[in-house]
Parts: structure tokens; C-alpha cells; sequence
């Protein structure tokens, strides 16, 4: 059956790497759509040939889905047939010589030390209560201040903050711990956020063990209901939404610090990168950034 695989894939993945439940996820909505693809012009997964991967990339592309789209679920692909042949359920390895439209490198919008400003003062007011402002800015000041991943930060620990610590245990993607310190005015945030969040846990007998709390299934402010929040400060802070998303803050503080004089591998320490090279991309946005000041700030680039 052609679908047979991709849950024993997806397990042994799981099982082996530690792999995060969003790439998981990630996988199976990307080897279903291939093998569901495949169904229906009568071909297996099982048994499908180079020439029927190839096809369904060309597919891709006529139906118009990005090149960064295409050149993962390229990835995903590989990564199952890779697999199916170091089990022995296949005797060839379909995938492994097909090459990808690989994935168009985008520089992340670098928000200036002023803009961020705006958006910490904005989460300042945004909230109806007390309880809500206090919860908001320190959302914001913990991203700013760390750089987390916003998985990270919305399922943060509420055992990581206690006893104002100078710095917080995180675990990141494929299990790996790292130590990430706190600003003074993270902590001042994470004080006032715990005395207002403990006072009312204690008034409605509840307990959590996250940091931000809520009622939902999953227990902890979302990673879509702090998309929507960063969104909607943006915009209060009189800048472009549109181009602001959590990650925005994430790129924010890696570019401020590689401008301030810290090193690259500190920064990759810090942002849980597994290699240096996916850290490099913030020496290319702080070269962009100052030739752009060059062309905007110097005395012959005006007319």
C-alpha cells in the first residue's frame, strides 16, 4: 500500500533523531500529498521510479508552488526512500540523484534597535487587564532578550524562571540544551508577569508547569496566538505588519548582536544553531544594512 511507510518512517525518525513534532508533521503532510499524487495516476509509492518523482516536481512547478516549497518536499522524499532502502524494502534508492530547484535564501527583514523599541513599548499597553499587558511584555522582552524560537518561548518552563536566574536552560530542536542568559529588564518582566500569573493560579486553584499558561488543549499560550499578538503590536507601533513575524524578533537579536561586536559562533551558541553556516546568513544582512546606510547617509549618494 502506498502510504504504508510513511508512519514507520515517521516513528523511526521520531525515535532516532528526537525529530521536533512540527518537522514531523511537516514530513507526513508532505509524503502524503506525494503518495496521494502518486495514487492517482495509478502508481505505488512502492514502486515508483525516478521518472515518477521527477514528474510530480514538474507538477509542482506548473501548479506554481515556490522553489523553497518544492526543494523541501524534494527533502522530504529522499529522506523516505533513503529509508526504505536501508531497511531492504527496496533494492534502489529512486530519489537520491534528483536534484532540487534548491531553496532561494532570503534575507530576513532586519529591524533597527528603534523599531524593536516600538513594539516592546507597544506590548507595554496591549492587553484589556493588568494581567494580559503584564504576560505580553514579557513575551516580548524574553524574545528579544534570547532569541528563542517561538516553540521555545510560548512552552517555556515556568521551573526555568524561578528564583530570578541570570540565565535559562533551553532544550531546541533535536533535544540539545543550551544556556541562554537573561537581560535585566527580561527578568523585571519575567518578576512582575510570575507575581501576577502565581496570584491567579492561587485564586482559581490552578497549577501549571508552563511559564504562560492558558486553557487550551495544549496548555500554553499558542504559537498562533503569538503570531496574531506580534501582528497587531506591529501595527500599534505604527509599523508594516506584513513583514514582522515572531522570527522577525528572533533575526533581531542575532543582527543587534553581530553589530555590537559578538562573534559568530557565540551567536550560534546562543540561537541553538547545529552549524555555524545557518548563522552566517546575519553577516550578509548586516552587510546589507550597511551599504545601505552608506547609500542613504553619505554626502555623494545624495542628489
Amino acid at each position: 500500500m502506498s502510504h504504508a511507510w510513511i508512519p514507520v518512517f515517521l516513528e523511526a525518525t521520531q525515535a532516532e533523531n528526537d525529530t521536533a513534532d512540527n518537522t514531523l508533521f511537516a514530513y507526513n503532510h508532505d509524503l502524503t500529498a506525494f503518495c496521494d499524487a502518486l495514487t492517482a495516476k495509478g502508481i505505488s509509492s512502492t514502486s515508483a521510479s525516478r521518472q515518477d518523482i521527477e514528474s510530480y516536481l514538474i507538477d509542482l512547478t506548473s501548479e506554481g508552488f515556490a522553489p523553497s516549497t518544492r526543494a523541501r518536499k524534494l527533502s522530504s522524499i529522499r529522506q523516505l526512500y533513503r529509508f526504505a532502502f536501508q531497511e531492504g524494502w527496496r533494492s534502489d534508492d529512486p530519489a537520491a540523484q534528483i536534484k532540487g530547484p534548491g531553496a532561494q535564501k532570503k534575507l530576513p527583514v532586519v529591524l533597527s534597535e528603534n523599531d524593536v523599541d516600538l513594539i516592546l513599548d507597544a506590548a507595554k499597553n496591549e492587553g484589556r487587564t493588568e494581567l494580559d499587558r503584564a504576560r505580553n511584555t514579557c513575551l516580548l522582552e524574553l524574545l528579544y532578550a534570547t532569541g528563542l524560537r517561538v516553540t521555545e518561548l510560548v512552552s517555556l518552563p515556568v521551573a526555568a524562571v524561578r528564583g530570578t536566574p541570570q540565565m535559562i536552560l533551553i532544550r531546541g530542536k533535536g533535544g540539545r540544551e543550551r544556556m541562554v542568559p537573561l537581560s535585566p529588564d527580561s527578568q523585571s518582566s519575567i518578576i512582575r508577569w510570575l507575581s501576577l500569573r502565581d496570584a491567579k493560579m492561587d485564586k482559581n486553584r490552578q497549577s501549571s508547569t508552563f511559564l504562560f499558561p492558558n486553557g487550551s488543549k495544549i496548555g500554553h499560550f499558542s504559537r498562533v496566538q503569538f503570531f496574531t499578538l506580534i501582528k497587531r503590536l506591529a501595527s500599534n507601533a505604527g509599523l508594516n505588519a506584513a513583514d514582522i513575524s515572531p522570527h522577525t524578533l528572533r533575526h533581531a537579536f542575532a543582527t543587534h548582536l553581530l553589530a555590537n561586536g559578538a562573534d559568530l559562533r557565540t551567536i550560534q551558541t546562543l540561537l541553538g544553531h547545529a552549524d555555524v553556516a545557518s548563522t552566517e546568513i546575519y553577516t550578509h544582512v548586516l552587510d546589507e544594512r550597511l551599504k545601505e546606510l552608506v547609500l542613504e547617509k553619505h554626502p555623494l549618494a545624495k542628489d
